[in-house]
């Protein structure tokens, strides 16, 4: 008997209790490399045992820090994007692509890097997926206070030309509302910062 004939319809059941049906990966090869990903055809069986490929980009992770000053400003960054040729507002984030680095260390880098800001204290608020439909991302999320100054060490072409801008938390709804700030990751990290700070006061 099938998944689907056994009632289990085109998704999984409803009933949360059942467990979830089992999927096999059968391997993968590579189809391109990057400086950063890899693209590679990724072989599947479904749980009747019927074979399938995906597409599937694999990625080192990434790190985001929400960066709130004492006066409740976000700092975020003007970066120009080239895969949307648009100049993105955003938390300061980048790839964790130092070998052997700890997330919260490679957070405390591009919070230097990047805003030329130290942090008193680092929360890590989420690790979250990306874009799981084709991609292994994960990007940790940390909450930064107590910030300090610290000099700035841009790295990469973009990064030299972006824009430090620090944002009111009360103004940031109506950034997202407007269509100003469109990263997703931001979106959720000061949300999540938000509230972790509400429960600190």
């Amino acid at each position: 008997m099938t998944w689907a004939e056994s009632g289990g319809g085109e998704g999984p059941p409803a009933d949360a209790d059942v467990p979830l049906p089992a999927f096999r990966t059968t391997g993968e090869e590579v189809v391109a490399r990057g400086w950063m990903i890899t693209l590679t055809r990724a072989g599947f069986l479904d749980p009747d045992g019927v074979a399938f490929e995906r597409d599937v980009v694999r990625h080192p992770g990434a790190v985001a820090v929400v960066a709130v000053s004492d006066d409740d400003s976000v700092v975020l960054v003007r970066q120009y994007r080239p895969a949307l040729d648009e100049w993105i507002l955003e938390v300061p984030a980048g790839t964790c692509d130092v070998a052997d680095e700890h997330l919260v260390d490679a957070a405390r880098r591009e919070l230097a890097e990047e805003v030329g800001y130290a942090a008193d204290r680092l929360d890590l608020l989420t690790r979250t997926a990306m874009t799981p439909g084709f991609c292994d991302q994960l990007s940790a999320v940390y909450l930064a206070t107590g910030l300090t100054p610290v000099p700035l060490d841009r790295q990469g072409i973009e990064e030299r030309y972006m824009r430090i801008e620090h944002i009111p938390l009360v103004r940031f709804d109506d950034l997202v509302d407007d269509g100003t700030v469109i990263d997703a990751t931001t979106i959720l990290g000061v949300g999540l910062a938000r509230r972790r700070l509400a429960t600190r006061r």
